[in-house]
């Protein structure tokens, strides 16, 4: 028996509709403003209605939606690069900068967590490659599992781990000195 459109919406709304805050959370370090975040997640949510007679029932519903918001995040990426054509005015990084400062605010529950919308934080996480940001952003400020990333990447698993690896080495060696003035370690030549 074919599912009806309102029981649809019903198993959808029970489904997909408690990870709004994890996925906005992602998509506010993903896109950097907060209102192209809640146009990442609102477009997330749109697809995933639209194809969740696709979603197989009992599986990683979270996971699912992830896959599609990253998706969604990667062609725009790809498509800004293309028509930026890799020159950013030095104007334009201003006024980002200028806009993430008045925009970020950290969303944790936990004050003893990283604050992802520090100028710094922001800044080493920029300085990433892309397939070591997207890692970071989605296992480490998404919170999935390294499985869940995996298939919100369409990679193995194995991947997910080297890449955060690697992210994570990157990070540590570029916030050296945020992590000293924050007290979080000894400052060089103390202790």
């Amino acid at each position: 028996m074919a599912e009806g459109t309102a029981d649809r919406r019903r198993r959808f709304e029970a489904e997909a509709l408690g990870f709004t805050h994890a996925l906005y959370r992602t998509a506010v370090s993903l896109m950097r403003s907060t209102d192209a975040a809640h146009d990442l997640v609102q477009e997330t949510y749109l697809r995933a209605y639209r194809a969740f007679g696709q979603y197989a029932p009992g599986t990683n519903c979270k996971a699912w939606l992830f896959s599609i918001m990253y998706s969604i995040f990667k062609t725009a990426y790809r498509k800004a690069q293309r028509e930026q054509d890799g020159m950013l005015g030095v104007a334009l990084e201003a006024q980002i900068e200028q806009s993430l400062r008045q925009d970020a605010e950290f969303e944790g529950d936990d004050p003893a967590r990283l604050d992802w919308a520090d100028a710094d934080v922001e800044r080493a996480l920029r300085d990433l490659p892309e397939e070591f940001r997207s890692v970071v952003l989605i296992v480490d400020v998404g919170e999935l599992s390294y499985e869940e990333a995996a298939l919100a990447l369409a990679c193995p698993v194995g991947t997910v781990r080297s890449r955060l690896f690697r992210a994570r080495k990157l990070l540590f060696a570029a916030l050296q000195g945020y992590a000293s003035r924050m007290g979080y370690v000894a400052a060089p030549g103390r202790g």
